[in-house]
């Protein structure tokens, strides 16, 4: 499976204009079967969302709108979080839309009290592993990277994705946590950040696809905006569990939600 990562630029809370330049970035970039954002990638990482989130009804907003036409356009599922506003409660949702008219949804859970996400967001309360082109990928935001537990492979997903505004002072965080959760998941793991500033930090990117040893398949050039291109090999992923059945020695935990 073919796979870009758009590690990108994001000018705080302009949604038409972010989506533009996401759409100029897909554009360049065609023949891919997905497309991964970073997140809120239309309008910055909001904690304080009065304002910023987007508005819809029936769970739709302009932002989806725009992800079901690029879809349909690209022939490829696209897949990035965003702000929103439903029935008066904001959600930072992880939308994964495919070309075939299926989408999966995943609201954050793991929101990130340091900033007082939590004191604004719902968090989600379900895991949620969306299938596409016989690839299933577990759907991850950003402070979520930190909890192993909340990610452990289950043997129900073969790559996790996940989209992020990682501020470039925990950038080594960053690094190590995703080829850990590849490492420990026996699985691949894409990693989506963005660049430039917010309000109140600075992100350097660190887009990368890591295989599941660990190594770094793919990487963006630090601070600047980059589409990153690679590959998924499914035989490789089914061969080295195989070989090596790590997972089925693993702890078996219970969430309680």
């Amino acid at each position: 499976m073919e796979v870009r990562l758009l590690q990108m630029d994001i000018v705080w809370g302009k949604p038409a204009e972010n989506r533009r330049r996401a759409e100029a970035l897909l554009r360049e970039s065609p023949g891919a079967d997905l497309y991964v954002l970073p997140e809120m990638f239309s309008t910055g990482f909001a904690t304080e969302p009065e304002g910023i989130a987007e508005k819809g009804s029936d769970g739709s907003c302009e932002t989806l709108e725009w992800l079901w036409q690029m879809a349909q356009e690209m022939d490829a599922a696209l897949t990035g979080s965003v702000a929103v506003c439903e029935e008066g409660r904001f959600f930072n949702r992880c939308y994964f839309v495919r070309p075939d008219w299926k989408m999966y949804v995943y609201d954050k859970h793991h929101l990130f009290t340091y900033s007082a996400e939590n004191e604004y967001f719902t968090p989600g309360d379900a895991a949620v592993v969306a299938k596409w082109r016989g690839w299933r990928f577990r759907l991850a935001v950003c402070y979520d990277l930190r909890f192993p537990v909340w990610l452990r492979n289950r043997g129900d997903y073969d790559a996790l994705i996940c989209v992020a505004s990682w501020p470039d002072v925990r950038r080594t965080a960053w690094d190590t946590l995703l080829r850990a959760r590849a490492i420990e998941n026996q699985c691949y793991v894409l990693g989506v950040n963005r660049v430039g500033k917010d309000p109140t930090c600075k992100y350097d990117g660190g887009t990368v696809l890591v295989n599941p040893f660990g190594d770094v398949l793919a990487a963006a050039g630090n601070g600047r905006e980059e589409v990153v291109s690679g590959e998924l090999d499914f035989g490789m992923l089914r061969s080295y569990a195989d070989k090596f059945p790590v997972l089925k020695d693993a702890d078996k935990f219970e969430l309680k939600l």
